[in-house]
């Protein structure tokens, strides 16, 4: 059963580049944690990795997932969204660049120019099993 985003969450996400937390599983069953952007399509957070990253390899052999977001200009305010994930290649190039719009202002390749090797674009999609925090 899927959890809803509060809306002030969701206006969190839409409204700032509100950086999150993202932690995964090790293959050890050590977490794992990576700051990443973020974005959401209605409950579901989305988030942006590559092919063969430690966060792809992680949730590609389990799918639990948590992602704590925590404004730098609220420190006590937060929201643990966990989860789990689904991965897909489909829609990622267009998912990196709504996204380094959304916290730098310019498309990802103008950002990044390093980006022309990287692997292959993939789209995290975390359907929220429970939230909790104060967001």
């Amino acid at each position: 059963m899927s959890a809803a985003l509060s809306d002030d969450l969701k206006k969190l996400i839409d409204d700032s580049p509100v950086f999150a937390t993202v932690a995964t599983i090790q293959p050890d069953g050590s977490p794992q944690l990576s700051i990443t952007w973020l974005t959401r399509d209605g409950d579901d957070l989305l988030v942006s990795t590559t092919v063969g990253r430690r966060k792809e390899k992680n949730l590609r052999a389990d799918p639990r997932i948590t992602v704590m977001i925590n404004p730098s200009n609220a420190p006590y305010s937060y929201a643990e969204v966990r989860g789990t994930a689904e991965l897909t290649t489909e829609g990622g190039y267009e998912l990196i660049d709504a996204l380094s719009r959304k916290y730098t202002g310019k498309d990802y390749a103008d950002f990044n120019p390093a980006s022309k090797d990287d692997a292959e674009r993939v789209v995290v999609r975390v359907t929220p099993r429970k939230v909790v925090g104060s967001i």
